[in-house]
């Protein structure tokens, strides 16, 4: 019987690699323009809920990528208190198959991937949705995809004023002075929400709420925002999606789907339909439909996750290894 064997590309493995954020982001937007042009197959995520009073709970993501006809399952844990044992909050593997014959691939630390392709999201709602002179960022949230949001948004943008908050001092502290290292510039940590958000072009919310809590203010959204809500529980009002000119989402099967997500209270009540939606991120990559009309709109990107962005990413980076003779054969048969 043939032998099978795949790649497991750990996550010092990708640390040697040295993939670039503007690869990362080149990845996640072809496989958002793939889905907008409808070669891929995106199945809304599923949760696995353990009995550990509350510790946390695994999200599993199945997506095919056309393009480059690979298949792939994530699987990546929310365990929010992992900070307390030095651990990452998000702890993430995905494997790719080959669909054809249903072989496994590769095994790849997706940690690292599911941080990065959520900023490289946000960097790409905001390169069609956000004004082109938005100087001031204002962001909530200092866990893993906060330094890839703030990172490659300032690719973009080369902020004036970056404002970064999250509840525990010591984290959104340590989390200014690492990004004022890495970009050059000064990155200012606040004790408030409305001290990092109030007056921003951008509104990142990247919160790590166990209950519903409201950070992020409807009368704080001027004309001319741009806001990105995605925290797994809700930060915002009910009456946010009502002052909105446009409503952007990753995929409207993910916005429908599940128990988790900032807007999930405003699809369970009818606030956001796919009547009232705008549109699909890929939508509006392909130019199907427009991304920001006028430096006055007020304009909002929710994403949940695309299981697409981390094929592409974990795929451009097995193709990378494998240039490079990095990572570990393992038989399978």
């Amino acid at each position: 019987m043939k032998e099978l064997w795949l790649r497991f590309v750990s996550g010092p493995d990708i640390e040697l690699l040295g993939i670039s954020r503007a690869e990362i982001f080149a990845a996640v937007e072809s496989a958002v323009r793939a889905q907008g042009n409808g070669d891929v197959v995106l199945e809304p995520r599923t949760h696995l809920v353990p009995a550990n009073d509350g510790a946390g709970h695994f999200n599993i993501l199945r997506a095919h990528l056309g393009p480059h006809n690979v298949s792939g399952i994530k699987v990546v844990g929310d365990f929010v208190d992992n900070y307390k044992v030095g651990l990452p909050s998000e702890l993430a593997l995905v494997t790719l198959y080959d669909p054809t014959t249903g072989a496994p691939t590769a095994i790849v630390d997706a940690s690292m991937i599911t941080d990065a392709r959520t900023g490289a999201l946000t960097a790409l709602g905001a390169r069609h949705l956000a004004r082109t002179d938005s100087r001031v960022l204002g962001h909530i949230g200092a866990r893993g995809t906060a330094w890839w949001n703030v990172a490659m948004l300032n690719d973009i943008y080369d902020f004036d004023e970056v404002r970064v908050t999250s509840r525990r001092a010591e984290s959104r502290e340590a989390f200014a002075g690492r990004l004022t290292k890495d970009l050059g510039k000064t990155v200012r940590a606040v004790a408030t929400s409305e001290e990092a958000l109030a007056g921003a072009d951008i509104m990142v919310e990247a919160s790590r709420l166990t209950a519903p809590e409201v950070l992020l203010r409807t009368a704080w959204v001027t004309p001319g925002t741009f806001v990105v809500p995605y925290g797994t529980v809700s930060a915002v009002e009910l009456s946010l999606t009502a002052v909105m000119d446009k409503i952007v989402v990753d995929d409207w099967g993910q916005a429908r789907a599940g128990q988790f997500g900032s807007l999930r209270r405003h699809v369970d009540e009818g606030l956001l339909t796919e009547d009232t939606l705008h549109a699909e991120l890929g939508d509006i990559v392909v130019g199907r439909l427009p991304g920001r009309a006028s430096p006055e709109e007020r304009t909002l990107f929710w994403h949940r996750g695309l299981g697409t962005t981390d094929v592409a990413v974990a795929h451009m980076i097995v193709r990378r290894a494998e240039a490079a003779g990095a990572g570990t054969m393992l038989r399978y048969r």
